[in-house]
């Protein structure tokens, strides 16, 4: 009997101490700047969404959160240095929809550095906004339909799709279409929405697609065309925007957002510190207000609703993926 209080005091001592770091660490975060991940070029949705986020965090925070541009493999090389990071809440990363195509593209061709089920942890859906298929005007089409039937009449056109990479949403898309409509196109990759759109705005090439941020300017412009928007209604501000299931093509249907990531084990007392200044970020007024000028809804979600669109639109495209060995 004399041996077990002071066991039970040992214990408790122990079990105190393993605990007192992770504890000690939530409390006092963040005592450094933090570093955002964007894994694509700036100038991108992705890039353009992060800046103002991160803004805000540093604002409320009380330290910088600083973007650090990491593109290529449709933004796998991105989530790789998130995965390989600390587990500290110093380095998050905000992505896309591209996310849950890319992982599933590479990690079916055994090329995925990473594991998606156990490597991230899921803090934020920043914002919804609808992905668009474009096209440079030279086009002589003014929706996908009518790409198909130029194309199935032109068989000696040459024509290209850019996306941002492999397996990333434009390619999986791209090649889902060439599929449905039974064309043929060549996929041309890019790091990422910039410079993919610089082409188009060149003339060098003649169909691309990414979120519709990246390229409202030049939709009102009139410098790039809209051929569809892949999301399951038509988008308020631009009505005359067909969606795919519209114009036949209800495989392509995918609904476009941005979140933040954290790496997995990330302590939950700074998963949620970092939700509750996310969340505040994108609702900010002045934030939101630039937001839906670029076309964008502002959400800010909780952990588990970023976790769970990931892995639905991963289980959404797989087969798809599979089937036509994106990779």
């Amino acid at each position: 009997m004399h041996l077990k209080h002071p066991l039970k005091r040992v214990l408790a001592v122990t079990i105190m101490a393993t605990l007192l770091p992770l504890s000690a660490l939530a409390q006092s975060y963040p005592s450094k700047p933090i570093k955002m991940i964007v894994p694509f070029p700036a100038g991108g949705t992705t890039d353009i969404v992060a800046r103002l986020v991160a803004q805000k965090m540093s604002e409320s925070m009380g330290q910088a959160v600083t973007v650090d541009n990491r593109g290529g493999a449709g933004g796998n090389i991105g989530a790789d240095l998130l995965a390989k990071s600390p587990a500290d809440g110093y380095t998050i990363m905000m992505h896309n929809l591209s996310f849950p195509l890319a992982a599933v593209a590479q990690g079916l061709a055994n090329r995925l550095p990473f594991n998606v089920d156990t490597d991230f942890a899921g803090v934020s859906i920043a914002i919804y906004v609808p992905f668009i298929w474009t096209a440079s005007p030279s086009v002589p089409a003014k929706d996908l339909r009518e790409l198909a039937t130029l194309l199935k009449n032109n068989p000696n056109l040459q024509y290209n799709y850019g996306s941002t990479g492999p397996g990333s949403t434009m390619h999986v898309l791209g090649e889902a279409y060439k599929k449905d409509a039974n064309v043929n196109m060549t996929h041309i990759p890019f790091k990422g929405a910039a410079p993919l759109k610089q082409e188009m705005l060149a003339g060098r090439l003649q169909v691309g697609g990414d979120q519709l941020s990246s390229s409202l300017a030049e939709l009102k412009a009139g410098t790039l065309k809209a051929l569809a928007t892949t999301a399951s209604k038509r988008i308020a501000g631009l009505p005359d925007i067909p969606t795919v299931k519209e114009l036949g093509f209800p495989n392509l249907e995918l609904e476009g957002w941005n979140g933040v990531f954290a790496p997995a084990k990330t302590p939950k007392d700074i998963i949620d510190r970092l939700n509750k200044e996310v969340v505040a970020a994108v609702r900010h007024p002045d934030v939101a207000k630039r937001l839906a000028d670029l076309g964008a809804e502002a959400v800010g979600s909780s952990p588990a609703a970023q976790d769970a669109i990931l892995r639905k639109q991963m289980d959404q495209f797989r087969g798809t993926i599979r089937e036509m060995k994106i990779d």
